[in-house]
């Protein structure tokens, strides 16, 4: 039987620092938040997401948008016939606000996931991104980059690198819905 080894690289302290860090540089980034919209990637994403715009809202003086993005129908590991009318489906996902839809077009999206790995999810997400319309830039931000890209994607803005073999596994824990806060690599032994 594979023997697991749990090591927490991050805890809720590293974690809000590196959070705090990277609204900081989003508002230098884009020299302000005038016509950014922050998309976090469901699930953990949009956690993040939500805690980064709190931060760049205390930082800003006024909030900046979220949205929720489901990515389920656009990954390109499930097969559908129905792929046309579920991707359209899906980026409803971003969802109207009374009753207005959301539109990217224009707007400056800065994507949040928690672990970027191969590339694939955040591949999905631009996808059902342009599917709202064309924005004016997609800037890609993480809390963990493991490495392993399996496609040409570089994040923008990252917590924290963690150089990974792909035997051993990143685990994100939140409190929204783990009840704690902490980045975990389990070693895989056996």
């Amino acid at each position: 039987m594979a023997e697991e080894e749990h090591l927490v690289i991050m805890d809720d302290t590293a974690i809000r620092r590196a959070l705090t860090r990277i609204a900081h540089e989003i508002v230098e980034k884009n020299k302000g938040i005038d016509d950014c919209v922050i998309v976090g990637i469901r699930t953990r994403g949009v956690y993040i997401a939500n805690r980064v715009a709190e931060r760049i809202g205390e930082i800003e003086g006024k909030p900046v948008p979220v949205r929720e993005l489901d990515i389920t129908q656009y990954r390109d590991d499930r097969q559908d016939e129905s792929v046309a009318t579920a991707k359209m489906e899906s980026a409803a996902a971003l969802g109207e606000i009374d009753g207005i839809p959301f539109r990217t077009k224009d707007k400056r999206i800065i994507l949040f996931d928690d672990v970027l790995y191969t590339g694939r999810t955040i591949r999905a997400a631009m996808d059902a991104l342009m599917d709202c319309g064309r924005p004016r830039s997609i800037q890609l931000a993480v809390l963990v980059d493991r490495g392993h890209r399996e496609l040409p994607i570089r994040p923008d803005f990252v917590g924290k690198n963690v150089p990974t073999s792909k035997q051993e596994q990143i685990q994100v824990s939140l409190q929204e819905i783990d009840l704690k806060d902490q980045v975990t690599i389990i070693h895989h032994r056996g």
